[in-house]
């Protein structure tokens, strides 16, 4: 009964001293003042020096059990009180030295006893205490709680993005990823604090010495002048009050530093200090047989003494095999419970008996299940490969998931519809599902299984990006719009308003998937179109068009007329004008069956459609020519012709002056917001566009013949 009295007696206790404890953080300070500018009696400022030993003894200690920084969150704070008392305390000691030559007993104590009574000894051992204070373990602490804060505060838009995906995919609730960002938020605003701390401990030694300096000469000075000592007697007598002083000063500062230095390098402990150190050393053997080895060794060396290098060999070889024998034990610990846990075809005691028909009993070993096989068509189903699909993190399932409240499908069926409308391209129904491979909040998109684009999403989120309207920066993670690439930056809900008035332009991450799922489409286009899809074309085209088809498919197959629609594709030419572009494949398929020939001829009759392309809105085409020079090398350096088949013979430097030319060219138009267009010759069209294909983009390569007839075209410049 008594011991229960007592175990309750100390919560309903440390409550009272916590009730009362910012009482005595204002006396605390309020005493630190006092001690500035009041004298205090020897006997006082023996137990305040006590005190500020045990603080920095206790302190030390407790950074030993800790297990992360935020559990000593107050020790920035903690830090500056300590230093303050501490050099509260050397003024105070200074007073009491130089005017009555006295500070107590346990500065007397250290400047007789630790030091033997000898003050130059002390100052010695003074002058090492503070080198080591200052250049070892602060600047060290220093230097780890500099980088410690910078990283914390790199890696904290990506904590951030992980809690967001937690809480989008349920795996934490809204108390939780609150918990979480205030933990966050706090680890950084720590370590930053720790970073200006450290400047306390560095300038309370830097502090130490000059004061130590200041009290030996002023000690010398009062001793010889005002009371009449000798020299020898006077230095010897306020040195070593004052060596006593700095020692019993920098001792207490040692253990904070020393703590300061310890809390900001574990980081990544998993338990106390003294466990991961047992731990640490006797993890491996090997290493421990290596040391002892090695201090056998020397231990055998003349001239260097025996007895402890042997000793220490010895214990070293000892704890080697101690470790070794150890993870013996374990490993075949491990191996018998995994051999004596039931495996899938052996029924554990008292498990109910098989329901086959020959008998068993309980630990008796049953027959192993035989697997079913696998029959042809499950395996030829594995062969399927998609020719659209979309993997996407468990984050953005709620983006997808109509039942949650998404609306991507719908996008989507709308994407479907533009590539249709615009290009002609019937694109093939898009599988969209989970990868727990990849982060939470990152998607791929997939052509025929292969990688065409990859991105990252964050949920309730908006995509700001900077079209060169606005001039104020935005707090947000940065990222790039990954269908473009364009610099932008992921904002909270409630920046949004805030955002589009400052210029920037603002969508959301379903828009941004759509976006780049078009892009992708664009690009990738020829490639879902099909033998298949170019049957259904031609069919549907039969259908109010037969004497085309039948025109068209008597002098070309279906592989040939894929062909030539892709390359129109892949130009982003659209190819909704069947009919125009099979009467053309019909008239020039009976003199020649070459693709290249053909894609010429095609988008020759699609000239209207190609003119209306790249035309602006004053329906005048801006475009930048080649020059005779260029396409007559180019004719020059050509063997054969489109009709028959062609290959090319040109220097390798010509054709990267050629396009470094070409590309300057552009982008000076790009620069004047001018469709980037350049006119050729038409029997270079084709071979200018495969030169420059793959190392300029988005650049549209049209001939004379490709302009209709009455549109009016300004030339902006020569590619010489």
């Amino acid at each position: 009964m008594a011991e229960a009295t007592s175990a309750n007696t100390l919560p309903s206790m440390r409550k009272k001293v916590q009730s009362y404890s910012d009482i005595g953080v204002a006396l605390l300070m309020v005493l630190i003042i006092i001690m500035m500018v009041v004298p205090l009696p020897t006997w006082l400022i023996d137990i305040l020096l006590s005190m500020n030993i045990t603080l920095g003894v206790v302190t030390l200690l407790v950074t030993f059990y800790v297990k992360r920084a935020l559990d000593l969150s107050i020790f920035p704070t903690l830090l500056l009180i300590s230093t303050l008392f501490r050099l509260s305390l050397n003024v105070s000691t200074t007073r009491l030295i130089l005017l009555y030559g006295n500070a107590g007993e346990l500065i007397n104590a250290f400047g007789n006893f630790v030091v033997g009574g000898n003050y130059v000894v002390g100052i010695i051992m003074f002058l090492i205490l503070v080198i080591i204070q200052m250049l070892v373990i602060t600047k060290g602490a220093e230097r780890v709680a500099e980088v410690a804060a910078r990283f914390t505060l790199d890696a904290m838009p990506g904590k951030q993005m992980s809690i967001d995906a937690d809480l989008n995919s349920g795996l934490i609730d809204e108390q939780g990823a609150k918990q979480r960002r205030q933990d966050i938020q706090r680890e950084a605003d720590f370590y930053g604090a720790m970073d200006g701390a450290s400047k306390f401990v560095k300038g309370d030694a830097i502090a130490g010495l000059i004061i130590t300096t200041i009290n030996i000469i002023g000690g010398l000075s009062i001793g010889i002048f005002m009371r009449g000592m000798d020299a020898a007697g006077a230095a010897a007598h306020y040195s070593l009050l004052t060596v006593g002083d700095g020692l019993v000063g920098q001792i207490p500062a040692l253990l904070m530093s020393t703590a300061m230095g310890v809390i900001v390098t574990r980081a990544a402990a998993s338990s106390e200090l003294g466990p991961d150190l047992i731990n640490s050393f006797t993890k491996y053997p090997r290493p421990l047989y290596i040391a002892s080895g090695m201090l056998m060794s020397m231990g055998l060396i003349p001239g260097l003494p025996t007895v402890p290098f042997v000793s220490l060999s010895i214990l070293m070889g000892a704890l080697g095999y101690a470790v070794g024998r150890e993870a013996n034990l374990q490993e075949i610990a491990a191996e018998e419970q995994a051999a004596s846990t039931p495996s899938a075809g052996q029924p554990q005691a008292g498990a109910q008996p098989s329901t086959s028909g020959a008998p068993s009993s309980a630990g008796a070993q049953a027959e192993p299940q035989k697997a079913e096989p696998v029959s042809p068509e499950d395996v030829m189903k594995l062969l399927t490969v998609e020719p659209m699909e979309a993997e996407i993190g468990y984050a953005i399932i709620p983006l997808i998931d109509p039942a949650q409240g998404g609306d991507m499908l719908d996008r989507i069926g709308t994407i479907r519809k533009q590539m249709a409308l615009e290009m002609g391209i019937v694109v093939p129904p898009i599988r969209i599902r989970d990868n727990i491979q990849i982060k939470p909040t990152e998607y791929i998109l997939r052509v025929k299984g292969a990688e065409a684009g990859r991105g990252e999403l964050l949920p309730d989120h908006y995509l700001a990006m900077n079209t060169g309207a606005a001039e104020e920066d935005l707090i947000g993670v940065p990222t790039k719009e990954p269908a473009f690439g364009l610099p932008a930056l992921w904002i909270s809900t409630d920046l949004r308003d805030k955002a589009e008035a400052m210029g920037y332009t603002v969508v959301d991450a379903p828009s941004v998937l759509a976006t780049h799922l078009s892009e992708v489409i664009k690009k990738n286009g020829a490639e879902l179109l099909t033998r298949q899809e170019v049957q259904k074309l031609t069919d549907m085209v039969k259908e109010t068009a037969p004497a085309v088809i039948d025109e068209l498919l008597a002098s070309l197959s279906l592989g040939e007329i894929q062909k030539v629609l892709q390359n129109l594709i892949r130009e982003q030419i659209p190819i909704r004008d069947l009919v125009t572009i099979f009467e053309a494949l019909a008239d020039y398929g009976k003199m020649s069956r070459s693709v290249d020939f053909l894609t010429e001829r095609a988008r020759e009759a699609l000239s209207r459609l190609i003119s209306l392309k790249i035309q602006g809105p004053d329906g005048i085409i801006t475009a930048a020519t080649l020059s005779p020079n260029w396409e007559q090398k180019i004719m020059a350096g050509v063997d054969g012709d489109l009709t028959r088949g062609w290959q090319l013979n040109l220097d390798p430097r010509d054709v990267q002056k050629m396009i470094a030319a070409i590309s300057k060219a552009m982008d000076e138009m790009i620069v004047k917001n001018l469709p980037p267009v350049l006119l050729v010759h038409p029997d270079v069209r084709l071979i200018v566009r495969k030169l420059i294909e793959g190392s300029i983009n988005n650049i549209f390569v049209v001939s004379y013949n490709e302009i209709v007839r009455g549109v009016q075209v300004k030339t902006v410049g020569m590619v010489e």
